[in-house]
């Protein structure tokens, strides 16, 4: 099954690069959403995590269940992608 990976970050997050350089070292696209240049997304982010704090990571399948992690938790993430990752 086909998952995307968005992750919603600011300008000063060295914990969202982190995630970047986490997926990246996975051979695993994401799509970067920078709130900083995107504010009107904001709230939309706040709603779906609940929380207000970056990077919000969301792998997200075809039917449109998500696997959704605040902050720098690369357990979480990994097993998120898990199914994505070559072996």
């Amino acid at each position: 099954m086909k998952k995307t990976i968005t992750i919603y970050t600011t300008s000063s997050c060295a914990y969202c690069d982190m995630v970047k350089k986490f997926l990246t070292s996975k051979g695993l696209d994401y799509t970067a959403v920078n709130m900083d240049e995107q504010p009107e997304i904001r709230q939309q982010v706040i709603e779906m995590s609940g929380a207000m704090t970056v990077p919000i990571t969301v792998v997200e399948d075809e039917q449109g269940a998500r696997d959704l992690t605040v902050g720098w938790n690369p357990a979480k993430i990994s097993a998120a992608v898990r199914d994505m990752v070559a072996a």
